[in-house]
């Protein structure tokens, strides 16, 4: 439960909702693997799965309501390494209502208390400079940014930001919970 929101791993139920949420030019525009009919958001859940069953990225369908309103996803490129990469979408009609900072706060909570013992500290989270709400999502969700990336064309043709969040806090959201107790 994220404030409202239930996040669950994703299910063959969810197809039809996420070629719905696919149309979005926006969401497109962002994302790398295309759901326009029921063989690709089949292709896409299985890649959720495996995801799941190889400990390497960790799906969530974001609910509000019972509808389908986000995806949220930790992703571990070396499970037991130090660092992982949180990434989402926003629904179209979801934007605008907080559904992202509160998914990506969920999650990194979870995250950080499932892997701590295996030494997930850090967690990244990545957008080219252009995605300006996903700046914002990433301020409101207490990632603070780090860096910016130089452009990797073909795949990422734009500079990013790489924001970051650390299990013992070294951002702006630790500053502010030791100033509340000075």
């Amino acid at each position: 439960m994220a404030d409202g929101l239930l996040l669950r791993p994703f299910t063959d139920a969810d197809a039809p909702a996420l070629i719905e949420i696919y149309r979005d030019e926006t969401l497109r525009r962002f994302t790398r693997i295309p759901v326009d009919d029921a063989d690709e958001a089949a292709r896409w859940l299985d890649l959720q799965y495996r995801g799941w069953s190889e400990g390497s990225r960790y799906s969530f369908a974001v609910l509000d309501a019972a509808e389908l309103v986000a995806n949220v996803v930790l992703k571990r490129g070396t499970p037991g390494g130090e660092a992982a990469e949180v990434g989402y979408w926003t629904a179209a009609a979801a934007r605008g209502r907080g559904v992202a900072p509160r998914a990506v706060e969920a999650l990194t909570a979870w995250a950080f208390a499932a892997f701590a013992d295996g030494g997930l500290a850090r967690i990244d989270l990545l957008h080219q400079v252009d995605n300006v709400a996903s700046c914002r999502v990433a301020e409101k969700s207490g990632y603070a940014l780090q860096e910016v990336l130089t452009a990797l064309p073909p795949e990422f043709p734009l500079d990013g930001h790489r924001h970051c969040r650390y299990r013992h806090s070294r951002n702006r959201l630790d500053g502010f919970e030791r100033s509340r107790s000075e």
